[in-house]
């Protein structure tokens, strides 16, 4: 029986910390919104099924640490493909954002309403790289207000008591923008799109199909083929 020719996309590290987000976000979210909404339907019990209060406390600040160490693992592994394997910083495969992610934006939006071809993307597309770099800056908002919010007495030695108030918007807020953008958002151009529906298993595998890359990543596809032993590399055995 052959089964289609597979490629890594993405190695361990890269699925580890997509993992460590993952089960950060669903114990922070579930945590902290059976508070937010405690007279919804089943707050109660699951504020319960944690310990009460407390208990949800110590998941949620559990969780905050997770997400921390799965932030600095992604600047880690960014550090390293620019430091140790000397990739340009705005070269085709890179994460970081150039003048062709906004060109492929507009030529996206044409292709939708029927004036244009669809764009071909490099190795990440511009909706990947805003949702990588989405989790950064949300994190610098989440993160800094909840560290007031964990240690008002020592925030309040060097700030005034409002930023106590602040804190506490600022935080509960960017969740609910956060929770919305993975619902509406993310879910959607990861998982729901006809292509990949019901689910892209490429980030939790790390394999991706000649068909999907060539389709999804057309000229990254169209570069290797001329990278000498780039696709044997690459290919799973």
């Amino acid at each position: 029986m052959s089964h289609p020719v597979a490629y890594w996309r993405f190695n361990l590290w890269d699925r580890l910390t997509h993992l460590l987000l993952i089960v950060s976000m669903v114990g922070l979210i579930g945590s902290r919104f059976p508070l937010k909404f405690s007279d919804a339907l089943g707050a109660r019990g699951a504020i319960a099924l944690m310990g009460g209060v407390g208990g949800a406390g110590v998941i949620h600040r559990v969780s905050a640490i997770i997400l921390g160490m799965a932030c600095l693992m992604n600047l880690v592994s960014v550090a390293y493909l620019i430091l140790v394997k000397r990739r340009p910083i705005f070269g085709p495969d890179s994460i970081f954002p150039r003048g062709k992610d906004f060109t492929d934006l507009w030529q996206h939006a044409r292709y939708f309403f029927g004036r244009g071809e669809r764009p071909k993307f490099d190795r990440y597309a511009y909706w990947e790289k805003f949702d990588y770099w989405a989790v950064f800056w949300g994190m610098a908002i989440i993160g800094g207000s909840g560290l007031v919010l964990w240690f008002p007495a020592i925030a309040t030695q060097f700030l005034p008591g409002i930023v106590i108030n602040l804190a506490y918007l600022a935080h509960s807020d960017e969740a609910m923008l956060a929770f919305g953008f993975l619902i509406v958002v993310h879910l959607f151009n990861t998982h729901l799109r006809p292509e990949r529906f019901p689910l892209d298993k490429v980030i939790f595998t790390g394999k991706i199909s000649a068909d999907e890359w060539a389709r999804d990543h057309s000229l990254e596809w169209e570069r290797v083929q001329h990278a000498p032993g780039r696709l044997d590399e690459q290919r799973v055995h």
